[in-house]
């Protein structure tokens, strides 16, 4: 064989290499791109966020249906067992929560949060929580961080107030939910 048809012959391999290598690199940005939309689709169906645009600042944070799952249920939890245990209204309260958030029943996360409503998570969940959450502040904006806050310290009120006191009167928040809701909120700050 002839140095001149060796050439060619690695030239073409060289090129179907180059070619196929960004035929590979198109590909994925596709699928990124086809991943990205449909995130921002289960995302805001849940109505997560109100705007596109923190929408698409917490994707590209890593924002992700599981760990919008694990962000907004870990509050509603503790408050729920703020007194120690969870109340058959304040149990409702977290599900239906949890349902608009997009955790459906028979999925994963519907059948892990039913397990905390039974059994009380260890402590370190929220220690968990907390520390993602203050990692998670230092890169947002005021706004956007007052926004998450809003949003989740507010469902988790609405767990705090099902039980809604003696007989539905009096303050619908006891004293230990309220506590919970207080150390809940303290993750936002920067």
């Amino acid at each position: 064989m002839s140095d001149s048809r060796v050439l060619r012959d690695r030239e073409k391999a060289l090129e179907d290499q180059f070619f196929q290598r960004h035929n590979e690199e198109l590909k994925q940005k596709l699928r990124d791109k086809q991943n990205r939309e449909e995130l921002q689709g289960e995302l805001s169906r849940i109505k997560v966020f109100a705007n596109e645009e923190t929408l698409d600042r917490m994707i590209e944070l890593g924002l992700n249906i599981d760990t919008w799952a694990a962000v907004s249920l870990v509050p509603l939890v503790e408050v729920a067992w703020a007194s120690g245990r969870v109340e058959a209204k304040e149990r409702t309260a977290v599900l239906t929560a949890a349902e608009a958030n997009g955790v459906l029943p028979g999925s994963p996360s519907h059948q892990l949060l039913t397990s905390w409503l039974e059994t009380k998570p260890d402590t370190r969940l929220l220690e968990t929580w907390a520390g993602y959450v203050k990692q998670l502040c230092t890169q947002l904006a005021p706004a956007e961080r007052h926004a998450l806050r809003d949003e989740l310290i507010g469902r988790a009120r609405h767990v705090a107030e099902a039980a809604g006191g003696f007989l539905g009167l009096g303050n619908k928040v006891s004293p230990a939910e309220e506590a919970a809701l207080e150390k809940l909120s303290g993750a936002f700050d920067s």
